[in-house]
């Protein structure tokens, strides 16, 4: 078990927040240089006059300040009406700028393997305007409740009482400046349709501190479920203060697992359901670590063991201690395109379901988003997952 501890002392807040603003100021400089290489590769080609190229090179300076600034937003101002409103064009501007510099890129590309030069200015037009499609279809994919993804998982001696075990699995919600409680509560009726068996809450469900985003969670209060609703930490609860936020989540009737594990008894037998902190957890200051063999002491023997994991990369060890299935999220299944393709350089799975060693994984694309509200080739998720014999199993993700 891993023990609690006071939040951060003030100087060490301070030393946080002077990182933070290096940092956010180290972010500018390098967001700048890729806005100057939009500015260059795009405005000059653009079929349009000069007062509208002036007006289009004060917007991508305007965007260059407003991604860092916005994204750090809570680390220069404390109203939180102000840091909403920043987060909010912030996160527009990602994602609209993202899809610029992709598709300007590619382009710059195809102009020179294929030697389309003569086609400067057509290209460009047709750069600006699938940006500004892909960010608008993201938008709406990202606003819109998360859909029901169901997966059927064989676990090897599932008891003949574990057959048609529901699992509901919500993942990196990121309750924040731009995900609010009415967000949060379609979410909560979503999955109380399900009626699942357990839920399954693996990390990252908010970004900002418990005390300014209380009433924004508090809809997690109306989860209802036969066996219980369990969470574990992501790595972005260790950003706002984990150990607030573990107490914040008890108090809204859900149940942390930190390196522990609970035995539910279900139609007379018994299925052992752990959880381990984040996998970057030995990196924050709260002493923590992230443990599956720890998760499993004193648990009984021969009963399926499912671990909730935050990243898909703590599989090895979860394998070693010996679980039959993993259940984690983190990825966001890459959030939007191209970004997906990237994902594998820090973590084995993106999403859905994999076999490592004799262990089942499964990964979440999340059923929020982080950043941008955008998602575009990466659909959020509500998973309903239904435990079942191996036999004659379709394998659904």
């Amino acid at each position: 078990m891993t023990t609690e501890h006071a939040q951060d002392s003030p100087n060490f807040a301070q030393l946080r927040r002077a990182r933070s603003r290096r940092f956010a100021f180290r972010a500018f400089q390098i967001i700048f240089l890729l806005h100057l290489y939009l500015g260059w590769r795009l405005l000059p080609d653009l079929p349009i006059d000069a007062g509208w190229q002036l007006f289009g090179g004060v917007g991508l300076v305007l965007s260059s300040l407003l991604i860092p600034f916005g994204t750090f937003a809570r680390v220069f101002f404390v109203n939180q009406t102000v840091i909403d409103r920043l987060t909010w064009a912030s996160a527009l501007t990602m994602g609209w700028a993202s899809s610029l510099l992709v598709f300007t890129i590619i382009r710059d590309v195809a102009l020179i393997v294929f030697n389309l030069w003569t086609w400067n200015g057509e290209s460009a037009v047709v750069v600006l305007g699938l940006s500004i499609f892909v960010t608008m279809v993201g938008f709406f994919n990202a606003r819109r409740v998360a859909k029901v993804v169901h997966v059927t998982i064989p676990l090897e001696h599932l008891p003949p009482g574990l057959e048609g075990f529901t699992i509901a699995q919500i993942s990196d919600l990121h309750i924040g400046s731009t995900i609010r409680a009415n967000f949060v509560r379609a979410v909560v009726e979503r999955v109380n349709t399900l009626n699942p068996d357990v839920i399954a809450l693996t990390g990252d469900i908010a970004d900002g501190y418990a005390a300014q985003l209380a009433g924004e969670t508090a809809p997690l209060a109306g989860l209802c479920v036969r066996h219980g609703a369990y969470l574990v930490t992501g790595n972005h609860e260790y950003y706002h203060g984990a150990d607030e936020w573990i107490a914040a989540f008890r108090h809204l009737g859900l149940h942390p697992l930190m390196n522990d594990h609970v035995v539910l008894e279900h139609n007379g037998a018994d299925i052992v359901l752990a959880g381990i902190n984040d996998y970057s957890a030995n990196q924050s200051t709260h002493h923590h670590d992230s443990d599956p063999t720890a998760a499993l002491n004193d648990s009984p023997h021969g009963v399926p063991r499912i671990l909730m994991a935050h990243q898909p990369r703590s599989a090895p060890a979860a394998e070693a201690a010996g679980f039959d299935l993993q259940l984690s999220g983190h990825t966001h299944g890459g959030q939007f395109w191209p970004w997906n393709y990237f994902v594998r350089l820090q973590q084995p799975y993106v999403a859905g379901l994999h076999r490592f060693g004799r262990m089942w994984v499964y990964t979440s694309r999340g059923t929020g988003y982080w950043g941008p509200p955008k998602r575009f080739g990466a659909p959020s998720e509500i998973t309903l997952i239904t435990l079942a014999r191996p036999s004659d199993v379709p394998i659904r993700s």
